[in-house]
């Protein structure tokens, strides 16, 4: 598998009592496959996916796979348990529902070193027999996929692309050079145009949930169309909303807000976060209400 375009990392939605809002998550579904998104990432950081029971985790993996359809890629979040007999079975529910590939983080809390860590993601890759997305995010798991790592999963051809969001921009030219098998995906929102300059071709961004638009512009820009000049200015108009998702200390919370602003109802974020308040919301609709000023008069 390949990975070029938007893939947007997909929020849960709930009702005030934290239940799924099962209507809601179709809603944001639905808008951002007809906004164009190339994919849909279930069950990562941006999902909620540390709150949940895998009863609840393998039930939206359901529920997801019916409102899709089959019309964008599904890549399913195996990691945020620290068993890694869970993250087994989550990779094997993964398939059984259809999805197109699964993706593997560090296991948390455990610490493991980078050969542990490798062999643990074989042996998921082993039972799920799917293609694999690398979630490489070390400020929430402790552990940094590096050269050890992935010399030992490159070995498997099912490891297609990494998810980069350790925020070190020098990795972006140490994956490029040394691991061409492997797709490298933006996964550090403040940086998708160095990511684009580099050569990357797909982003797994949160930001789409509520600002496909957005998103996808400055793809189409920087990939299909090769107009950097083009992608500069539209990076301008986006790099305020991805400076306050990535260092604004709110991502879950901001991402949902943005959401509600689209007019479907992502409901609160689970304990332990707590909503925006007002002041923060005001700053975020701000700052979400001149990017699309300034997209639209872009493109």
């Amino acid at each position: 598998m390949k990975l070029n375009g938007i893939y947007t990392a997909l929020i849960t939605p709930y009702n005030s009592d934290y239940s799924i809002n099962e209507q809601a998550l179709e809603k944001v579904i639905n808008k951002i496959i007809e906004e164009g998104v190339h994919g849909i990432v279930l069950a990562g950081s941006t999902g909620e996916n540390y709150s949940q029971t895998l009863d609840e985790r393998i039930h939206l993996m359901k529920l997801t796979t019916k409102f899709i359809d089959k019309r964008v890629t599904l890549i399913v979040g195996t990691g945020a348990v620290t068993r890694t007999e869970d993250s087994i079975n989550l990779g094997k529910e993964a398939k059984s529902v259809g999805a197109d590939a699964i993706m593997i983080s560090s296991p948390p809390y455990a610490v493991p070193t980078s050969r542990e860590n490798g062999l643990n993601a074989l042996t998921i890759d082993k039972a799920a027999g799917l293609p694999v997305l690398l979630y490489n995010y070390p400020g929430r798991t402790s552990v940094d996929m590096d050269k050890e790592f992935l010399d030992i999963v490159s070995k498997s051809k099912n490891f297609c692309g990494i998810k980069e969001s350790s925020g070190e921009i020098e990795k972006i030219d140490f994956l490029m050079n040394n691991y061409p098998s492997i797709d490298l995906c933006c996964g550090m929102d403040d940086q998708a145009f160095d990511y684009f300059k580099a050569g990357a071709k797909s982003w797994v961004c949160a930001g789409s949930n509520f600002a496909a638009k957005a998103h996808i512009a400055l793809w189409k820009a920087c990939v299909v169309e090769n107009d950097f000049a083009k992608g500069e200015k539209l990076w301008a108009a986006i790099k305020p909303l991805m400076i306050n998702l990535e260092q604004g200390g709110k991502f879950v919370q901001s991402i949902k807000y943005g959401v509600n602003l689209t007019g479907i109802d992502a409901g609160p974020p689970r304990l332990p976060l707590l909503p925006l308040d007002d002041n923060e919301k005001e700053k975020f609709e701000s700052i979400v209400n001149e990017m699309n000023k300034t997209i639209d008069q872009i493109v």
